[in-house]
This record gives structure tokens, sequence and C-alpha cells, in this order.
């Protein structure tokens, strides 16, 4: 388990690709520089969709916990 302190969290667990994505950069967009957003995903697309996108975007990504059932996605807004 990561020790990172989410800003916000997105829950998009059940969504089709590409709704976890789209949801997490619907967040990013909303919050300011340097917050941490979690995104909740059991989509298996999000664990190359969302580190594609963070180096893109120019956003961190800091860190991937895959879990049983879902994964855990942390990223900082540049």
């Amino acid at each position: 388990m990561t020790d990172i302190e989410p800003d916000d969290t997105v829950d998009a667990r059940g969504a089709a690709c590409p709704g976890p994505l789209m949801d997490l950069i619907g967040k990013i967009r909303s919050v300011e520089s340097g917050d941490v957003i979690r995104l909740l995903s059991d989509n298996d697309q999000s664990l190359t969709d969302v580190p594609e996108w963070a180096e893109e975007a120019g956003n961190e990504l800091l860190a991937v916990e895959e879990l049983d059932d879902h994964n855990e996605f942390y990223v900082e807004k540049a």
C-alpha cells in the first residue's frame, strides 16, 4: 500500500474503456497544480492508458497499485 495522500478520488470501477481515463482527465482539469488524484479502475486497459496519457499531458504518475479487484493510480497535476 502506498502512503500517498490523494487530494481527491475518482472511482471509475465498472466503467468501460475509455471511461476511467476520461473521468480522470475531467477531474485533473478541475484541480490545482500539485494536487494528487487517485483513480480507482477495474479496467485492465487503464494500466496502459493512464501512464501513456500522464506522460503525454505532462502530469506525473506517482504510483500504480495493482490490487485483487481493481487498480489504483496516483496522478499529480503538473
